[in-house]
């Protein structure tokens, strides 16, 4: 029953794709937003979301909290369709779609050939950073979790290598090997450290314990290597704004849980400033 019920999933998608290439990328993203708005709060109960709002913005008035609800689903449904055009995001009309701050942080980097880990959140197109960092030059592996549905995992699987960094790192044992032989020959890693992870550790997100990915921490330790915090906003429709900023050089004293603690404080920043943005329907305090 679960594989006919992703069959059919994976049938749904393809036909929008489908719908999107005809489209075009401004239309389809800004449908797919509308869409996805009306329909989203059928896939998710809005009790969690609100509770986990109210959990960064305790102050919130209702009508506020159904905005951010609204606004985020529309972001689902952007990102959604600007799958489909990925492609023109690295090397077509749209790449200049997106502004780089931060850019001269990334010339010293490569300058100095130094290998960074580089971090972020499931913000606006998420997507969007691992392929501009291995677009301007950084010798990338970039980490990701693999959908459940596995008809249309193979699909994003495929989008990821072919323009988004053609060295993806499932998560899990046999990815961690391979991360650890391209750390080896001099590679960043690019990762998000907002997903709740089992294997991960308590740390404090929005003032409450969250279950937290440690493979930032552990890369630190491991390596001697900085964090460069990477922040993304969707400013206006199908534009963008990535901000690359300065690295963060932990020293020895820095427990694995001094780094993972610092780490989701300068996540909060980042969700603070657009929450409408953010996923907000994972339930990422759930022990």
């Amino acid at each position: 029953m679960k594989y006919l019920k992703y069959f059919i999933q994976y049938l749904l998608a393809i036909i929008c794709f489908g719908l999107f290439k005809i489209l075009g990328p401004k239309i389809s993203s800004f449908i797919s937003g509308k869409f996805f708005e009306k329909i989203g709060p059928f896939f998710r109960p809005k009790k969690i979301i609100h509770s986990n709002i109210l959990k960064a913005l305790p102050n919130i008035n209702s009508e506020d909290l159904k905005k951010i609800t609204s606004s985020m689903w529309n972001n689902y449904g952007k990102v959604f369709a600007e799958y489909m055009f990925i492609k023109d995001f690295r090397i077509g009309n749209l790449s200049s779609n997106i502004e780089i701050e931060g850019q001269d942080i990334i010339n010293q980097i490569k300058k100095n050939q130094q290998q960074v880990i580089f971090v972020s959140g499931h913000l606006s197109n998420f997507e969007l950073m691992a392929m501009c960092l291995e677009k301007l030059g950084i010798n990338l592996c970039a980490i990701y979790r693999p959908l459940n549905n596995i008809f249309l995992n193979k699909i994003m699987e495929n989008i990821r290598v072919k323009y988004i960094c053609k060295n993806q790192i499932k998560k899990g044992i046999g990815g961690l090997k391979k991360l650890i032989s391209l750390k080896k020959k001099n590679f960043s890693t690019a990762l998000m450290i907002d997903q709740r992870v089992s294997e991960g550790i308590l740390s404090n997100f929005f003032n409450e314990s969250a279950l937290t990915t440690i493979i930032p921490a552990q890369l630190v330790k491991k390596f001697d290597i900085p964090v460069v915090p990477v922040y993304i906003q969707r400013t206006n429709g199908i534009n963008f704004k990535i901000i690359i900023h300065k690295p963060i050089n932990f020293t020895k004293e820095n427990s694995i849980q001094d780094i993972t603690d610092q780490l989701n404080f300068i996540l909060e920043k980042m969700i603070i400033k657009k929450p409408e943005q953010w996923i907000w329907t994972h339930n990422r305090w759930k022990k």
